[in-house]
This record gives C-alpha cells, structure tokens and sequence, in this order.
C-alpha cells in the first residue's frame, strides 16, 4: 500500500509536521499576525462574557425588586 506509512504516525507526530508545512507554506510573516488576532479574539471574549455576567447580575436584581411586596403608605 502506498500510505501504509500513515498508520504508524502518531498525534503529536503529525501536529509537528502540519507546524513545519504551515511555517514553510504559510510564511514566517503570518505567525505574528495570527498570534496578534488570537489575542484580539481572546480579549473581546473576555469582555463579553463579563458583559453577560454583569447582565445577568442586573436582571437577577431587578426581578428580586419585583417579587418584593408593595409597602404600604400608612
């Protein structure tokens, strides 16, 4: 068989051949623009999901208003 020598590679073998293809084809110029938008991403992430938390904090404490009985006005 001509790709019997697939079966005898393991994961972190190919991960370090796709590296070293992704280097040579994809340019040494790419890397720290990809690294630069991983950490774009990674910070807007970040911040939605504290957004959401923060969302969620206030919807909690509105609805706790709501179930509050009235006071009455003696």
């Amino acid at each position: 068989m001509i790709l019997a020598f697939l079966q005898n590679i393991g994961p972190w073998q190919l991960i370090i051949c796709l590296a070293v293809a992704f280097v040579l084809f994809g340019g040494a110029k790419k890397i720290p623009e990809l690294a630069k938008s991983l950490g774009k991403a990674k910070s807007e992430f970040k911040k939605g999901l504290a957004e959401g938390e923060r969302e969620e904090a206030e919807t909690d404490a509105e609805s706790a208003k709501a179930k509050e009985p009235a006071k009455e006005i003696a």
